[in-house]
């Protein structure tokens, strides 16, 4: 993977400094170069009233501090606090109230910091990690992105080993990802395009970084979403100097279905707090977009793909802000959509031209069916009798003519488990647990 850019500059290719390397005690193969730390504002990409701001909002919140944990808390270096706490100290709006030792002190706000401090809170209620400019933003992602890093069908293979995924789906999934441009996952429901698509990107098994805060003229977005990015543990490299705005992250995976509305394909302003809140999209970059349940969204679907075709074929989008200023991000992520759906009855020929790769995910055959069954049951520790997956095949999808979906043998083996466990029986797959799993996952399909 390219080095990531420093957040501190605009640069295209500014110079790397730190790389993070994976350590003894707490292994995390391929981890990116990490951003360099900023020695001054200008590298940090922050004005001295961005900083002022920042730092007196922190004493208020906190009622004083230290210059350590304003530092640490803004994600800043001591240097850089302690140049705007002697600034702010020269103004009179900070006091020391007492010595904390290793040439550090406890600062608190005075009359005039403490009125500073609400006309910036007025403004905005963020306290926290500094923000990162957008243009240092949008450089680490280009660095960092997925099409930089080609996964090749051995990878991928190896990453959907107990999915029993066909070579012909694997071949046509492997196309669409080195092709970058999308894929249509569709077919019945229960034979794995979700799971599909959200392992796509765990397939590259790499990170990246991304900031916590961005922010363009007076325009703060929050980016870091715990709910979609998944930090790494990064304490075993303390005292490693880098910029610790910036957070290490698995490649994400978001996943949106039937609730998504295109509001959420646009930054969401929060009045109360001055910021908004990164799109999905956003979100998803350096990884994976998935639209799962197509065509059940409340929008329609024409309207949801008239939004985001054309950031596909361009790879970067519009975002619009409260303030009125229109932004460009980057739009660089393995885009997908699932459904049960025909494809056809849901956009016409001209979109679907758009999304080059449309992969069907057929039901299993029942050698793959049989095939799953008895590597799940081995794996939960089940005794399978001879002839127990013969009985389940004959009575209970031949005789009713029932389908046979992937999901299947994973989903009756579980009822077979709670079964026996109630009951405290061994765990054995025999005809009667059998016909009480059947009863219950089929009653009202």
């Amino acid at each position: 993977m390219s080095a990531l850019p420093s957040s501190l500059s605009t640069a295209a290719d500014p110079e790397m400094a730190a790389t993070v390397a994976a350590s003894t005690a707490t292994p995390v193969p391929k981890l990116p170069p990490a951003p360099r730390e900023p020695r001054t504002l200008a590298e940090a990409g922050l004005g001295e009233s961005q900083l002022e701001a920042l730092v007196l909002k922190h004493l208020l919140h906190h009622g004083n501090s230290t210059g350590t944990q304003t530092a640490t808390n803004l994600g800043l270096t001591r240097l850089l606090v302690d140049q705007a706490l002697e600034r702010l100290r020269d103004e009179l709006l900070v006091g020391i109230k007492n010595a904390a030792g290793m040439g550090d002190y406890l600062y608190q706000l005075s009359e005039a910091g403490f009125a500073r401090a609400n006309q910036h809170l007025a403004r905005s209620t963020y306290v926290g990690t500094a923000p990162v400019p957008l243009a240092s933003y949008e450089a680490a992602i280009r660095h960092q992105s997925i099409q930089n890093t080609k996964l090749s069908l051995d990878q991928l293979t190896a990453a959907f080993a107990d999915l029993r995924l066909s070579p012909k789906i694997l071949s046509r999934i492997a196309q669409a990802i080195n092709d970058g441009r999308g894929m249509f996952l569709f077919g019945n429901p229960g034979n794995g395009k979700t799971t599909i698509a959200e392992r796509i990107c765990d397939a590259f098994g790499e990170y990246l970084w991304i900031p916590r805060m961005v922010y363009e003229g007076g325009d703060l977005i929050r980016l870091f979403d715990p709910n979609c990015h998944h930090p790494v543990d990064l304490s075993h490299l303390e005292g490693v100097a880098y910029d610790r705005r910036w957070v290490l992250i698995r490649r994400p995976t978001v996943v949106v279905g039937g609730e998504l509305t295109l509001e959420q394909l646009d930054a969401s302003y929060n009045a109360a707090s001055g910021i908004s809140e990164a799109p999905v999209q956003m979100k998803a970059n350096g990884g994976a977009l998935v639209i799962d349940d197509f065509g059940r969204q409340r929008v329609s679907s024409t309207d949801i793909l008239n939004r985001l075709i054309v950031p596909l074929e361009k790879q970067f989008d519009f975002l619009n802000l409260a303030s009125g200023r229109q932004l460009q991000i980057p739009f660089d992520m393995l885009f997908a959509l699932s459904t049960n759906l025909e494809p056809r009855e849901l956009v016409d020929e001209a979109f679907l031209r758009r999304i080059p790769y449309k992969i069907e995910v057929d039901d299993p055959t029942e050698e793959e069916f049989r095939s799953l069954i008895a590597v799940l049951a081995q794996k939960g520790g089940f005794l399978c009798p001879a002839g127990a997956i013969d009985y389940l095949i004959e009575q209970h999808y031949q005789r009713p003519q029932r389908p046979l979906r992937f999901c299947q043998p994973r989903d009756l083996l579980r009822q077979i488990k709670n079964y026996c466990e109630v009951h405290e029986l061994p765990l054995e797959i025999d005809t009667d647990c059998i016909d009480v799993a059947v009863e219950n996952y089929f009653a009202t399909l």
